[in-house]
């Protein structure tokens, strides 16, 4: 890295990225290069895969999105990185299907005395670039409930629950409520410059980091430029139908006023065969309402960022951090910091 470069990277602005699943660790990989001073926020509801069996074996909050995101900012040695990523075989026994990842975080579980220490000492031992902190250390689970009044407790159950009832999801909330955030968290929400929500699953990445208590509220009061990544496509058994001033909607109704200032959308077409093989799963690209969005009062921009390296319609992690960074420096003066 050259000096300017470096220098930049270090005194970077304080960002917060907030959310879960592969949405937060895309994001996390176009920020990693462009400050120092990045800090993920991650949901702990899943009770699902691997992370689950850990969560009902151990008692532990699911490693899964931690896991990731570590990943994602890591500068550890390539045999490293493999071993982290490495998945056990059929055949494997009751290892099977689990990542070694989740095995390490959860055995520094029970070494450290906490889940965030044991995430702490993982992230020292990775060389990450940044900071991950679990958005609560308390055991929660996820209820949604649907418009036609039925409920479901359980990330891993909404998605076919929902395509059973054939209807939208109304809201979601944690179980127990309003669990206690970590205070790394709020006191990095307090101190960023910059936060950003998703792209990523709207009820069951995004979302769930606004239920616990005092994070929604620490996100309105913030000075800091706040945006929102909408995703590229709706998904299936959670957001089909769902237009981006939806999801805005949604993310609104869950937290309150002034927890966006942008919302960034996709303005690149989506390959038509991609849109076919989505279609085949019931989900379409998100149809940008701008009007309905800035009616909510949320400025609407629109950038290319999709990957032309995927075989799914993703966002491209280089894009996502040079549009994040370009929209900070295009606004940052009209902030108070």
């Amino acid at each position: 890295m050259e000096e300017k470069s470096k220098y930049r990277w270090e005194h970077g602005p304080r960002v917060v990225a907030i959310g879960g699943g592969t949405g937060l660790s895309t994001m996390l990989r176009g920020l990693k290069s462009r400050t120092k001073n990045l800090t993920a926020i991650v949901t702990v509801a899943d009770d699902g895969g691997g992370s689950g069996v850990l969560r009902q074996d151990l008692g532990m909050p699911p490693p899964g999105d931690i896991r990731h995101c570590m990943e994602a900012l890591a500068n550890a040695e390539p045999i490293m990185q493999q071993l982290l990523a490495y998945r056990f075989p059929v055949g494997s026994g009751r290892l099977t299907g689990q990542s070694f990842g989740n095995l390490i975080l959860a055995a520094l579980n029970g070494v450290a005395g906490s889940f965030e220490e044991a995430v702490a000492q993982m992230s020292q031992v990775l060389a990450i670039s940044g900071r991950v902190l679990p958005v609560t250390s308390a055991d929660v689970k996820l209820e949604a409930t649907f418009e036609n009044g039925t409920a479901v407790v359980g990330e891993s159950l909404i998605a076919d629950f929902k395509k059973a009832q054939d209807c939208r999801i109304s809201k979601v909330r944690l179980l127990p409520e309003r669990p206690a955030a970590t205070p790394a968290a709020l006191e990095a929400i307090r101190k960023a410059n910059l936060i950003v929500l998703g792209p990523g699953s709207l009820y069951t990445s995004v979302i769930p980091n606004l239920l616990v208590e005092g994070v929604a509220q620490a996100i309105c009061e913030s000075d800091a430029l706040k945006i929102y990544i909408g995703n590229i496509m709706t998904q299936d058994g959670e957001t089909e139908g769902m237009t981006l001033s939806d999801h805005v909607s949604a993310l609104l109704e869950h937290s309150g006023p002034g927890l966006i200032d942008l919302c960034v959308a996709n303005s690149a077409p989506v390959d038509p065969t991609l849109i076919q093989r989505y279609k085949a799963e019931d989900a379409d690209p998100i149809a940008v309402d701008k009007e309905r969005i800035e009616a909510l009062g949320v400025e609407v921009v629109e950038r290319p960022m999709i990957s032309s390296a995927s075989r799914y319609a993703r966002h491209s992690p280089e894009r996502l951090g040079e549009v994040t960074m370009e929209l900070y420096e295009e606004r940052a003066d009209t902030k108070v910091f």
